[in-house]
């Protein structure tokens, strides 16, 4: 919950039910929990997987911390990042990811990966994530592939072929 807090912070989504706490709605459509946040961080190959307990406690300090500092009761039958409303929530993500704080690397990470479940899908295949109408990718207007599963783009982004291709180009595209 305190994980998808985060995450909703960085790229700020809607509601999932009335009583979703982890994500606060400040936006309207999927945001970064929507999107695949978690299952992005739980994937081995960020790095990251082993640490997520680490960061959630490191987190929820960071939150009770702030809460003390600025006079506010928390909500305890929540996590306290989780507790705090959107608007702390983004203040402290913004002193966390400051120039000035000696963690600042880890929490530009864990927002980095926020923001490339929104931007990417990078846990799926994008054929995938077009299917179950990513938020991230349906929010560009990310095209989706061919009945085949392939992407071809019979109109040239500049509005004019600028090469040919290369006489050895199989028909799938690769090159021989």
């Amino acid at each position: 919950m305190t994980l998808e807090a985060f995450a909703d912070t960085i790229v700020p989504g809607e509601k999932r039910s009335p009583d979703d706490r982890a994500v606060a709605g400040a936006s309207t459509g999927g945001g970064a929990v929507q999107a695949g946040a978690i299952e992005l961080l739980e994937t081995p190959a960020t790095g990251l997987s082993d640490a997520l307990d680490d960061y959630e406690q490191a987190l929820n300090r960071h939150a009770s911390a702030y809460a003390d500092g600025h006079g506010l009761r928390l909500d305890d039958s929540v996590p306290p990042f989780v507790a705090l409303p959107f608007a702390d929530r983004t203040s402290l993500v913004q002193e966390l990811t400051g120039t000035e704080h000696q963690e600042r690397e880890l929490w530009v990470l864990l927002a980095l990966f926020a923001n490339m479940a929104f931007d990417t899908a990078a846990h799926m295949h994008t054929a995938d994530a077009l299917a179950a109408g990513h938020p991230g990718l349906t929010a560009m207007g990310f095209m989706k592939p061919d009945e085949d599963g392939l992407w071809r783009f019979p109109d040239f982004s500049y509005g004019k072929q600028l090469a040919d291709p290369h006489p050895d180009t199989t028909s799938s595209g690769s090159p021989a």
